[in-house]
Parts: C-alpha cells; sequence; structure tokens
C-alpha cells in the first residue's frame, strides 16, 4: 500500500504580513496531481492544517477543496491536529465524513484512535495521536504521573493496545530530540516539549509534523515530511518535498521524496547596489542586504524594480555592522510567545536581552496557563 506524508499546511500563513493563500492553493494543487501520479492510495497529513486555531474562511475553502479532490481521485485521507489547529474544529464532522475515506482525530479521551485498512499482506493500522500538551493527557489520564510531554506521549502509548505482528503506523506531531529545526516553529521554553525518538520503536513508520524541514530523526522510517512551503527565511536553503512510503510486508517500507515547486520561492540576497540591480528579475519572496559603504538613499526603492516582492531590506558594511531600522517589521503572527517577550523586554530596557532566569518566569507561565486552558 502506497501513502503520501505531508504536513504543516499553515492555510492562511502570512510571512512579513504576505498573505501566502494563493501560494498554499498553488502547491496544494501539485500534491494532488503528485497523489494521482504517484497512485498513492492514502494521503497523512500530520497536522498544522490550519495557522490559526480560528481559521479564515478562504483558508477552510482551499483545505475543503483539497481534501474532495483527494477523495474525488479516490484517495484515503487522514489527518490529525497540529499545535496551531483547535482540535475541535478539525475534527467537526469527523464521524461523518468517515463515509467518504477522510478519518479525522477527534476531541483526545485518553486513547489513540486507529483505522484498519487491509491489502494483500494483512492489516496495516493506522494510529492518530493529535499534538497533545502534559495538562491534556493527565486530565484523562489522572492515575498517570505526568510532567513532560514525554510523560504524555508514554501514557497514551501504555493505552495503546499495539499488536508487534500487524504493520503500525503512527501519525504524530510533535518535537523529537535531535530533528533540526527553523525560525518558523513554535516551540518550547527550555524545550520542555522534547520527545525521545525511542519512544516510537514499535511502530513501522512513523509519520511526523511540527518541523518545517523534511528529514528523517534517528532512522529512515521516522520522519518529518516538512512543510510543503518555505515559512521563514530561515528556510530558504530547503528543498521542499513529500514523502512517499511503500508499506509492504511487515519489515519491508520503501519511500522516496518528490520535489514541490513553489510558484514563489524564498531567497536571501546579498551584494552591492549595482551587481543586485544586474541580476534577473524575479517575483521570488526576498531578503535584500546590501553592503555598500555609501548606499543610494532610495537603494531599496531602486532594487524593488527587480524584485517587488522584496520582504526585508537591511544594510551591512563597516559603519553600520547591522541595520535593523532599514528592515520590515516581520508580521506578530510569525513570531512565537519567547520571541515576543524578547521583544518587548528589549523595548522596555535598553535592547538588553532577557537573561536564563526571566526564561524560567516566562516557561513557568506558559505552562500554568496551559494547565488552565489547553490553547493558550
Amino acid at each position: 500500500m502506497r501513502f503520501l506524508h505531508i504536513s504543516d499546511l499553515h492555510l492562511g500563513k502570512q510571512m512579513n504580513d504576505w498573505p501566502l493563500l494563493a501560494d498554499q492553493e498553488a502547491v496544494l494543487q501539485q500534491i494532488v496531481s503528485i497523489a494521482e501520479t504517484e497512485k498513492a492510495d492514502a494521503v497523512l497529513i500530520a497536522g498544522d492544517v490550519y495557522q490559526r486555531s480560528s481559521p479564515q474562511a478562504e483558508g477552510m475553502a482551499v483545505f475543503d477543496s483539497f481534501v474532495s479532490q483527494l477523495v474525488n481521485a479516490g484517495k484515503k485521507v487522514f489527518i490529525i491536529s497540529g499545535n496551531h489547529d483547535s482540535a475541535l474544529r478539525i475534527s467537526y464532522f469527523a464521524s461523518l465524513v468517515r463515509s467518504s475515506g477522510v478519518y479525522v482525530t477527534e476531541a483526545f479521551d485518553g486513547r489513540m484512535q486507529s483505522v484498519t485498512l487491509q491489502d494483500k499482506d494483512g492489516d496495516i493500522i493506522i494510529w492518530m495521536l493529535p499534538f497533545l500538551r502534559p495538562s491534556q493527557v493527565k486530565r484523562k489520564l489522572p492515575e498517570e504521573k505526568i510532567t513532560t510531554y514525554q510523560d504524555a506521549v508514554e501514557a497514551v502509548l501504555r493505552q495503546t493496545p499495539l499488536d508487534p505482528k500487524k504493520r503500525n503506523i503512527l501519525m504524530c506531531h510533535q518535537f523529537i530530540t535531535g530533528c533540526e529545526t527553523s525560525d518558523s516553529e513554535e516551540l518550547a521554553v527550555g524545550g520542555l516539549d522534547n520527545i525521545d525518538a525511542s519512544v516510537f520503536d514499535a511502530f513501522d513508520y512513523v509519520a511526523l509534523g511540527h518541523i518545517h524541514k523534511p528529514q528523517k530523526v534517528t532512522r529512515e522510517t521516522l520522519r518529518y515530511a516538512g512543510s510543503p512551503l518555505k515559512y521563514s527565511f530561515s528556510e530558504a536553503n530547503h528543498r521542499k518535498s513529500v514523502t512517499v512510503v511503500d508499506i509492504r510486508e511487515k519489515g519491508d517500507i520503501e519511500l522516496h521524496t518528490v520535489p514541490l515547486y513553489p510558484i514563489h520561492d524564498v531567497r536571501l540576497i546579498e551584494g552591492c547596489v549595482d551587481d543586485i540591480l544586474r541580476m534577473p528579475y524575479s517575483e521570488d519572496y526576498v531578503w535584500i542586504t546590501i553592503h555598500d559603504e555609501l548606499p543610494p538613499p532610495d537603494a531599496r526603492v531602486m532594487l524593488s524594480v527587480n524584485f517587488p516582492n522584496t520582504m526585508k531590506f537591511s544594510i551591512v558594511n563597516s559603519k553600520t555592522k547591522y541595520d535593523i531600522d532599514v528592515k520590515a517589521a516581520e508580521s506578530v503572527e510569525d513570531k512565537s510567545v519567547t520571541e515576543l517577550f524578547s521583544d518587548f523586554y528589549r523595548l522596555q530596557n535598553n535592547d538588553q536581552v532577557p537573561g536564563e532566569e526571566h526564561m524560567k518566569v516566562l516557561g513557568k507561565v506558559l505552562r500554568e496557563l496551559e494547565d488552565s486552558h489547553e490553547t493558550y
């Protein structure tokens, strides 16, 4: 049986206040085409369907069209919620759409939900683990000692009647220790959300979401599919793709990736103004850094002729070293809670960064908020 593994669509996301929905719709059309070309039996969407827990109607319409096209092409679709999603909104109508071959995680009740598929080699169990916080699991499993994210996931797995003789696929949206991150992910203060990869040793394939760079973690069959688009300039060198997974008999798994091509790439451009002006016209999303000692006062305007979608503009030379005043302001929604706190602290304290003790206090406050409400 062949699966397409994707994640972190973040529909409705903006990058530096630039709307990306048209880019997202275009790349989802590519994924539909790949699913058909690769003759995939099912598509695994490993969380963060939307950018916000209250998604925009336009983003919901794009996702509805995407899933409908997959179903009309005869593909089953499996969806779990991520940390950016509202689990309740994602699971709305979940029981109804099952009849169409769309399987969505419903409200967490202390156990993992699963779906059994069959092929010539027997059963394939799809286990669906949405993004979970320790407080959520603790409420449902009060007898368990749960402090960390790893405690929470291990507690849920202990409740899971896993048959090691069958082929078990896990869909999961968590941060696995050792993976390579970028600026666009929202991670817990101090790495409190780390989970060791060994927790998932019993699963034949683990379809991960949450981290935006496609990568394996400790083994080939424990993988982040990555986001379909670049969502920050720290991802400029990423090669976005979808992962194609062939599950044969027990222990026989083969996978490969298929590249995705955005309508606008995300690029870093550096050099002197005259050199950049000689570069070919491009509508990619760019961050331009110039190194002229005496830059023209209208340098940004001059360069926008060649690069109309300039999101950031910086000057670095022997006098300025780094001129943050000419950078376009980053969208608040692109920043994590810790980044927003750091920005505010620097504004109030003459550009001094917060110390370790400040960050510990912030982490304590955020954990208390988690305990009082699932989505702070």
